[in-house]
């Protein structure tokens, strides 16, 4: 059984998230999908070769003009050189202002193909089909599309809308365990920036490896639920969608220090230490109870997740805010972090001393 979650707001079009098994079969039966109509699906190596056929296939025998640009996996295809790849393919394949761009991947893929849909001729129609659970209830939704540099991740970007996301919860059967568990930390994240009894409910489960499909399922549609509603009353980040960076200024300023090597700490891991690093901060300042930031150390540990600076890398307190600093969330040099009050209630708070973030990053365990 499919779960429909819309996501509405005053600044785009309103449009479903499907969330539900067996949706990428019948992916030509979406209504995007029209006799005639070009079709460009972009994807990764890893994924297309799991998917690709089969997806271009079904389109093409529901009449649409398909192609496909196909680029390497990995958080280093979201750069310049892949996003003129990604153009130029639309471009020699005869895209025009009516065509549409299927973006058949993970959040990498996501953010490069919503990208390209958005630059290409001002702007033509998406549809987000995540295939991880990472991007399944965090990227896919929202319409924030982004490549990073080697100064910082997704300092270049737009704001574009999919046309509709389709989160196929079988395709999450073939997702290695840390991948898994790097998606079960932005899960984690919406409990606690506004859902106390949400990241209980999550709290319970401990480690997402091995939980039923309804189960994961449910989760799916609560994660989606809590994203479209800051989205909705939100869309451009003026106000409460910034919430939904919590443990994200932290966890990025990490990603980037290491290279951005997803051998190293993936995406949702470094979303997980950062959320631990917020909660930290923010208990070390007087903003939130000491019990809060253990019981977040404790809950992200169960869920075979990293809580210490330690066990990522060789990490310096000049380095990452060094990196802190550049963030696209900074103004004028000075820090900008989402830091709580308790579980299931986080504010942004501006104007961050330096200075006193790097004391805590020497306490915890950077040199």
């Amino acid at each position: 059984m499919s779960r429909i979650v819309e996501v509405s707001g005053e600044g785009f079009r309103p449009y479903e998230v499907v969330i539900g098994p067996g949706l990428l079969a019948g992916i030509a039966g979406i209504s995007e999908v029209r006799p005639g109509r070009a079709v460009a699906v972009v994807s990764d190596d890893t994924v297309f070769g799991l998917y690709g056929a089969a997806v271009v296939e079904a389109l093409g025998a529901a009449g649409a003009r398909v192609g496909s640009v196909v680029v390497p996996a990995g958080e280093a295809s979201k750069s310049f050189g892949q996003l003129e790849r990604v153009l130029d393919g639309l471009m020699a394949q005869g895209l025009d202002r009516s065509s549409l761009v299927i973006a058949l991947g993970g959040g990498v893929i996501g953010d490069l193909a919503g990208l390209a849909a958005a630059l290409f001729m001002r702007g033509i129609d998406f549809v987000q089909v995540p295939t991880t659970l990472l991007a399944q209830v965090d990227s896919s939704v929202g319409g924030k599309t982004a490549i990073d540099t080697p100064r910082g991740k997704n300092l270049v970007g737009a704001f574009h809308q999919p046309r509709r996301v389709l989160a196929d919860t079988d395709v999450l059967k073939s997702l290695p365990v840390r991948q898994l568990r790097s998606g079960w930390a932005e899960m984690l994240k919406h409990g606690l920036l506004g859902d106390a009894a949400y990241f209980d409910r999550l709290a319970a489960v401990g480690d997402p490896v091995g939980m039923a499909d309804d189960a994961l399922a449910d989760a799916i549609e609560q994660s989606v639920r809590i994203k479209a509603a800051v989205v909705g009353a939100d869309e451009k980040e003026a106000g409460a969608r910034a919430l939904l960076n919590l443990g994200h200024t932290f966890g990025h300023a990490l990603e980037a220090e290491l290279g951005f090597d997803e051998a190293v700490l993936t995406h949702g891991e470094a979303v997980a230490l950062g959320c631990v690093l917020a909660f930290g901060f923010s208990a070390r300042e007087g903003l939130c109870p000491p019990a809060d930031a253990e019981r977040v150390a404790e809950v992200v540990a169960a869920a075979g997740l990293p809580t210490q600076l330690a066990s990522v890398g060789e990490l310096t307190a000049d380095g990452i805010l060094a990196r802190m600093t550049e963030d696209k969330k900074a103004e004028g040099g000075r820090l900008t972090l989402v830091l709580a009050r308790r579980i299931g209630e986080a504010f942004v708070a501006r104007d961050v001393d330096a200075g006193r973030v790097r004391v805590f990053l020497n306490a915890s365990g950077a040199t």
